[in-house]
């Protein structure tokens, strides 16, 4: 049988603390890194930059995508991926988390799934070091651009098939990685499940970031009325690969509140999560779904025509 609260008043005071404590304003950091091949030097720099923010108040502190390390072949990516019980990432983090006393959002690790796939991993580590999320990237990045950078990212990563929220002390956090970001539905489902900030670790490619990286960020807030935290990769990597950076803190509004450069470093911003509640509230829009049927493909038959007509 489910338990009921013995009177009014404590449900009350309950959800008076559950109220405060979402409005409760916090500083976020975003840490923008420029991965390079090893996982070591990899965790140490995302470690130094991460106490950097720590020390400097933030009380959640987010990594970019591929954080462990970033190589462009298929063969490197899986001899360099480990197991989840075999990762040096992930204890290191775990300490690093329960060491700062912050919640730490590391942005994904390539983590080996069998001999011939990976899955690109978020993690999501509590004040006590513990992984209190997993998520795993749902879209694979298979694209071929004008300046003949081409990716292939399903050659060697199996995709996720669920969408994660998380409780944060201040709201629901919504998971999602990189290239996710162009996949609306899948962040307003996120926001219609409770999620008042959207996590998008990324390693954006220069021409794709040049065009739509800010407009995306911009629009997945706006059409959620969610915050974004977008860290992110950023320079030159294994075999003259180059990301775009620009880490990205956008508020509910889709006001840009914080934005990083071309180099590694850490951003800051205070949230004050009632802003969320403020824009939906003038746009309701996450309550104004509709159904309606898919357009139906019709062949149109060409009209023959006499001559001169």
């Amino acid at each position: 049988m489910n338990s009921t609260r013995s009177s009014g008043k404590e449900s009350s005071t309950d959800c008076c603390k559950e109220f405060e404590s979402q409005m409760h304003r916090f500083k976020v950091a975003l840490v923008q890194m420029n991965a390079g091949r090893e996982i070591g030097p990899n965790i140490d720099a995302a470690s130094r930059l991460i106490r950097e923010a720590r020390g400097a108040g933030a009380e959640l502190i987010l990594t970019p995508e591929n954080t462990s390390f970033i190589e462009q072949s298929r063969s490197l990516i899986l001899e360099k991926a480990r197991t989840e019980a075999e990762h040096s990432a992930i204890p290191a983090f775990k300490l690093l988390a329960a060491e700062t006393g912050a919640w730490l959002l590391i942005g994904s690790l390539t983590i080996k799934l069998d001999d011939r796939s990976c899955a690109n991993r978020s993690f999501l580590f509590s004040p006590a070091g513990e992984i209190v999320a997993r998520y795993d990237k749902i879209h694979m990045f298979d694209v071929d651009l004008a300046d003949g950078e081409s990716y292939r990212e399903s050659a060697t990563f199996r995709p996720g098939a669920k969408a994660v929220v998380a409780d944060l002390p201040y709201g629901r956090l919504g998971l999602s990685i990189c290239y996710d970001l162009r996949f609306a539905h899948l962040y307003r489902a996120l926001a219609q499940a409770g999620a008042s900030f959207l996590s998008v670790p990324a390693a954006f490619t220069v021409p794709t970031g040049r065009a739509h990286w800010h407009v995306l960020l911009r629009a997945r807030a706006i059409e959620t009325g969610c915050y974004v935290f977008a860290p992110a990769q950023c320079g030159e990597h294994a075999e003259s690969r180059r990301t775009y950076g620009h880490s990205l803190v956008v508020s509910p509004w889709g006001e840009i509140i914080a934005e990083g450069g071309e180099e590694p470093g850490i951003i800051m911003a205070e949230i004050e999560p009632a802003k969320v509640e403020e824009a939906r509230r003038m746009v309701p829009a996450l309550q104004h779904d509709r159904e309606f049927s898919k357009p139906a493909h019709q062949r149109v038959k060409p009209r023959l025509t006499a001559a001169g007509e």
